[in-house]
This record gives C-alpha cells, sequence and structure tokens, in this order.
C-alpha cells in the first residue's frame, strides 16, 4: 500500500464559506481552476490511475484559516473545515484513511479546543499548522499551549510554509516579484520557521513532539554543512553574548535538533532533493508525500514523479516500504 501523507482538498461547504468571506478571490485564483481540489468525484477517477493501493491523508489547502477571519471568526471557520475533512473520510473510506485538522491560530485558545474535540470526536490524526500566523513567529510564547497540547495527546503536528507576495525579496521593494515568495520563499520560509522552533528550546522542553516539515525538510538537509558547523559557533556574528549562552544552554548541537523533525517526500520529481532529505533524516523519519494536486496537470503528475523518485532511489525493499506505508501507519497511529 502507498500511503500519501500530505495532500490538499477543499470540502465544499468550506469551500463556498471561504469563498464568501474572503475580500478577493486572488489568493486562490489557481484553486479555482484545479477540480480535484474540491469535486471529490473527480478526484476518485484521478486517484484510480495509481491503483486499489493507492490512498491519500488529506489536509487543507491554503490560505489559513487566520487569514480568513477575525480571531472571533477563525474558530467557526475551523470547525466547519474539521467537521467537512472527516465527512469526506467517512464517505470515501478506501480512499482516505485519515485527515489532518486545521486550527485557528491567531486564537490559540480556541487552537487547544480544537485539537481536542477534532481528535476526539472527529478522529483527526493530526494538526496542521503554517510557518507563521498572519506574519507572527511560532515561537511566541502565546503558542506555546498549541504545542505543549499536541505533545501531550501525542498529536503530530504537520508543519506547512505560508509566505506570499506581500513579503518583499528587497528592502527598497513593496512586494515579491516573478513568485519568488513561492518558488524560493516557501523553502525558506520553512527553514526559517524550524530555527526558530529549534532555538526556542521546544524540543527540550516537549523532546516526545512530533512535528513533520513539508517539502523534505526545505533547504536543511542541502545545507546541512552550514547549518552544523556554522550553528556550532552561534554568536560569533553578533554583538554580545546573549546568542553564545543560548547555545551553551541547548542540550544537543543545533543540527542534531532539526534531525528530530519528521519529513514527507514531497519534492516535485527531484531525485537529487530526496537523496538528500533521506539522507539527512534518515528513512525511518521519511513518510511518502506528493503534494497533490498542485502540479500542471492539476493532480496526477506531482503523485506520478515523487513514485517515480522513490522506485530510483537506492533502497531496500523493506526501506522503502516504510516510506510508502508503515512510517506513516506508526505516525497518525492508523490501523
Amino acid at each position: 500500500m502507498k500511503l500519501d501523507i500530505f495532500n490538499h482538498v477543499f470540502p465544499i461547504p468550506f469551500f463556498e464559506r471561504m469563498q464568501e468571506v474572503l475580500p478577493d478571490t486572488g489568493p486562490i485564483k489557481r484553486w479555482l481552476n484545479v477540480p480535484v481540489l474540491y469535486d471529490m468525484d473527480a478526484r476518485m477517477k484521478m486517484m484510480e490511475e495509481f491503483g486499489d493501493d493507492y490512498r491519500q491523508v488529506i489536509s487543507l489547502s491554503a490560505p489559513t484559516i487566520e487569514f480568513l477571519g477575525t480571531p472571533d471568526e477563525t474558530p467557526a471557520l475551523a470547525r466547519l473545515a474539521n467537521d467537512g475533512m472527516a465527512d469526506i473520510c467517512r464517505a470515501h473510506p478506501d480512499r482516505f484513511p485519515a485527515f489532518v485538522a486545521s486550527l485557528p491560530m491567531n486564537n490559540p485558545e480556541e487552537s487547544v479546543r480544537e485539537i481536542e474535540r477534532a481528535t476526539g470526536e472527529l478522529g483527526a490524526r493530526a494538526m496542521q499548522i503554517f510557518t507563521n500566523v498572519n506574519g507572527e513567529p511560532l515561537d511566541l510564547p502565546k503558542y506555546y499551549p498549541v504545542f505543549e497540547t499536541a505533545a501531550k495527546l501525542d498529536v503530530p503536528l504537520f508543519l506547512h510554509p505560508a509566505r506570499g507576495p506581500n513579503f518583499p525579496d528587497y528592502l527598497t521593494e513593496d512586494k515579491s516579484e516573478f513568485e519568488i515568495w513561492w518558488t524560493f520563499g516557501w523553502t525558506y520560509e520553512s527553514s526559517a520557521a524550524m530555527a526558530r522552533l529549534v532555538f526556542s528550546g521546544l524540543f527540550d522542553k516537549l523532546p516526545d513532539i512530533k512535528i513533520l516539515t513539508h517539502h523534505l525538510g526545505a533547504m536543511i538537509p542541502y545545507i546541512e554543512g552550514r547549518v552544523g558547523y556554522g550553528q556550532d559557533q552561534l554568536g560569533a556574528r553578533t554583538p554580545g553574548d546573549e546568542l553564545t549562552r543560548l547555545r551553551e544552554s541547548l542540550k544537543k548541537r543545533p543540527i542534531d535538533y532539526f534531525r528530530m523533525f519528521y519529513a514527507d517526500t514531497a519534492t516535485f520529481g527531484s531525485l537529487g532533493a530526496m537523496r538528500c532529505g533521506l539522507d539527512f533524516f534518515g528513512p525511518e523519519r521519511c513518510m511518502f508525500a506528493s503534494d497533490c494536486p498542485f502540479d500542471p496537470e492539476g493532480g496526477p503528475l506531482y503523485i506520478r514523479e515523487t513514485l517515480r523518485c522513490l522506485e530510483s532511489v537506492d533502497l531496500d525493499d523493506g526501506t522503502r516500504r516504510d516510506i510508502y506505508e508503515n512510517n506513516t501507519r506508526n505516525f497518525l497511529k492508523l490501523d
């Protein structure tokens, strides 16, 4: 069996409500032209290409819940989305064995409640959070209860990048040009969020927390040497001794905390990236994911390319089976 752990859908009731609350459809321009994102009949037909043993764990697509409303409005949006995800899984259990719930992160207190509700009442197996909360970093103290609750309940967190054209590439500009904010920005965004969590001491406080980082660890595996030996010297480039004291307070080398993340294989058909990420995290912390359906074909291409890469990597059959199925079963506690 091939359990594809990171894929995106929009339940119809939520999709309709989202279009009502957005001031314009610019942020979801592309989404409106990807039918398998919200049409489950089209989605099921597309999945048939990959055989009866292909399954998807589904999560909501961007934009983030917190982008869609005020702290008073987003809890209801999160509940609507999660109820819809549970309905999809109940309607198609042979294709969608589990879903990842969404949180109203601009309301941390309600996010904690939604973790408890979505897991206890709906059967969600994980929670999706994004790399920033409307521009705020995840290591602010007000968001710690979300991580603490997830660790206490042993519920994995899926870390998805969030960055838009309003993040300029240069200080002299007001926006990012040429979709650099996506192509390169999302990779940086994930890496920066991982670093903020590492240096917040999160893994020392919650050593058993499970965080799955999208796109096979983003930049980290590729710049392992720079992260490793470079951050062993944390504080050497900055006036004062605050960062030096921070480094000395950590129980491990910084690079070892980055290896505590889990990762998925959504590398869009890059065999080199696949090899690099598997080598950095180790196959035991990696899980098959395609990031369906955001490819030029509207769904199947990323699945096909990810399968090609995994079949091309030099792995024994048992390890490849773990990446395809067993690691995800254990990570999400699937029967």
